[in-house]
């Protein structure tokens, strides 16, 4: 799941942030999708715009799903999240 934001202060870089609760799994499964998302994403913050918010909340199915199911899941929520900005006129 994922929530995103246009801010109209562009003079920031992209921003995201991550929200793993301990339904994901022990400390060691939750630091280590933590480290996914972040390599993921890191790989992906050229499409993100200046003064984008992104937040990205795991689901308890994270802890258990392998790099490459966590990539195509954040790759559908940016889809996701660029297709609700476009909706409510946020992009330009």
């Amino acid at each position: 799941m994922a929530h995103s934001l246009r801010d109209t202060d562009d003079t920031h870089a992209a921003r995201v942030g991550f929200i793993v609760s301990k339904a994901v799994g022990n400390a060691v499964v939750r630091n280590r999708t933590k480290r996914r998302l972040r390599e993921i994403i890191r790989a992906r913050l050229g499409e993100l715009r200046a003064g984008d918010l992104l937040v990205i909340r795991a689901l308890p199915h994270a802890g258990q799903a392998d790099f490459a199911g966590l990539s195509a899941e954040v790759d559908e929520l940016l889809l996701k999240a660029e297709k609700k900005l476009d909706r409510r006129g946020r992009r330009t």
